[in-house]
């Protein structure tokens, strides 16, 4: 995808004691969004950190009213931090991210540009995983039986990074380790699902 869209793109962070990565992703984040999208906001959830990230995200939020932030007082897990900024996002587009700096936000036109083809969400694809192999293999098998078991066909399912239609986002409900699921939840409703190298 080449330009600027007339999109109102979301993006959601769920975050637990990320403050040295905060600024930077703010960083990079704002300037793909700003290139991709007509307008944007960025959710961070920040789910009971206990590093301060917190205090990092309101100085950014205090810079650009963009920035959004959602605090649990606990941490929740994924599914809740998501299910919450997932009932907030006004995006026409939304996209999830992981606040670790793994995932790339240069990827994001890109997630944008398979939207336009037709499909309702697009995933990630971690090629270059850099967890250890005690993390990949387990990850590989989950991969596998779920694409066998729901006939979604995705290399990978659990990547932070994603792009939704935002009636996606509004249509599914997670909680637990759903968040784990949510492209078979959403081929289950309807939606069409694919992935991004």
């Amino acid at each position: 995808m080449t330009g600027k869209t007339d999109y109102f793109g979301t993006v959601v962070i769920p975050l637990y004691n990320e403050r040295e990565s905060l600024a930077e992703l703010y960083r990079q984040l704002t300037t793909v969004m700003e290139r991709t999208f007509a307008g944007h906001e960025l959710i961070f959830v920040d789910d009971g950190s206990t590093d301060g990230s917190v205090d990092v995200l309101r100085e950014l939020r205090l810079g650009d009213r963009r920035v959004k932030i959602i605090s649990f007082r606990r941490n929740y897990g994924k599914s809740a931090a998501l299910s919450d900024a997932f009932k907030a996002a006004r995006g026409d587009i939304v996209v999830t991210i992981d606040a670790d700096l793994q995932d790339n936000p240069e990827e994001i036109p890109g997630l944008v540009a398979r939207l336009e083809e037709g499909f309702d969400l697009v995933s990630g694809w971690k090629l270059n995983r850099k967890d250890p192999f005690t993390k990949t293999l387990p990850s590989l098998l989950f991969n596998a039986t779920t694409s066998l078991v729901s006939g979604i066909k995705l290399h990978d399912f659990n990547c932070g990074l994603k792009a939704y239609r935002g009636e996606v986002v509004k249509r599914v409900s997670i909680y637990g380790e759903l968040h784990r699921f949510i492209p078979v939840i959403a081929g289950w409703e309807g939606f069409r699902v694919t992935e991004k190298r």
